[in-house]
């Protein structure tokens, strides 16, 4: 059996209720929200009952524990988040623009989540896990990406799987140390699974099928592009697959990266076909974007099986 491990941010995010250009004015807002890119991702494999944990630290304050209680109750394995008793939990103030484009103030760097680093316990943790999720966005700091490069050359030494979602701005590829720590990971990677044009962010190709054949020639197993609402194209060395989107009513699309990647990844290791694990993750994704709070629409497979047979009906 496979046991799913992330490592990386864990905060909450609080949302303005009234579209606007940013906070420089006081706004109406909602939240406490649990979130994180890879508290995302790593909720989302709970709930489709998948074994999975994450490593990561929280301040003894509400924000922590609304994370703790949300990834206990969905089956994730919280014993690699460390509660750090004068710590702060990170966070992230989101609101939304006009044009659906969204500006955010973020505390992450000098949160609890900021210190990540590897104790015995967490070592040993990572040597229950077979599979390594990586989020680009989680090498923010350099203890986090000696940890996560770390729990990367352990698991794959042991023979377990590395799936990378680079869920970065090409504008802070540059930040010290970023660009090689991707390009590491990379080198590493079993699936692969970016945005859009980040799939050429690692390549000399400028096309897509240029960009896919260049990183399959690297090792990579597999690369899964998500197009948001328009679904997604998953690539190995024989096959070539493009599903369209599920038409829903777009609400909050925050996390609805990390939801189509939890479940891609956990069909994938579960042995799925391409096609079936394709479509659970654009449900998924199409699911997430229907709620308002990046965890509040992770779903079971029961919802996605729903989803699947209204939209086919």
């Amino acid at each position: 059996m496979s046991k799913i491990l992330a490592i990386g941010e864990v905060l909450v995010e609080i949302v303005a209720t009234e579209r606007g250009n940013g906070f420089r004015e006081p706004v109406p807002l909602i939240g406490p929200f649990p979130s994180g890119a890879p508290a995302i991702f790593i909720d989302q494999v709970g709930k489709l009952g998948q074994d999975c944990a994450i490593i990561s630290r929280v301040g003894d304050d509400d924000f922590g524990h609304v994370n703790l209680d949300r990834l206990k109750r969905d089956g994730v394995d919280i014993s690699g988040i460390e509660i750090v008793p004068q710590g702060t939990t990170g966070s992230a103030f989101v609101r939304y623009r006009e044009d659906g484009s969204r500006a955010f103030v973020f505390n992450i760097r000098h949160s609890a989540c900021g210190t990540i680093e590897l104790s015995p316990d967490a070592l040993g943790l990572i040597d229950t896990c077979t599979h390594l999720h990586v989020m680009g966005s989680a090498l923010y700091a350099p203890s986090i990406v000696t940890s996560i490069l770390t729990a990367v050359k352990r698991i794959k030494g042991r023979g377990g799987t590395v799936s990378f979602d680079p869920n970065i701005r090409p504008e802070i590829l540059d930040s010290p140390g970023m660009r090689d720590a991707l390009k590491t990971v990379l080198a590493q990677t079993d699936l692969f699974l970016p945005s859009g044009a980040e799939l050429m962010l690692f390549t000399e190709a400028r096309t897509e099928e240029a960009a896919v054949a260049e990183l399959l020639a690297t090792g990579i197993r597999a690369i899964v592009v998500k197009r948001g609402a328009s679904g997604a194209s998953y690539f190995d060395p024989e096959t070539s697959l493009t599903l369209p989107g599920f038409k829903v009513e777009e609400v909050d699309p925050t996390g609805a990266g990390d939801c189509f990647g939890a479940t891609f990844v956990t069909f994938w290791l579960a042995g799925s076909d391409p096609r079936e694990a394709l479509a659970y993750a654009n449900a998924s994704g199409a699911r997430a974007v229907t709620m308002v709070g990046p965890m509040e629409g992770a779903s079971t497979r029961a919802e996605l099986d729903a989803l699947i047979a209204s939209q086919r009906s």
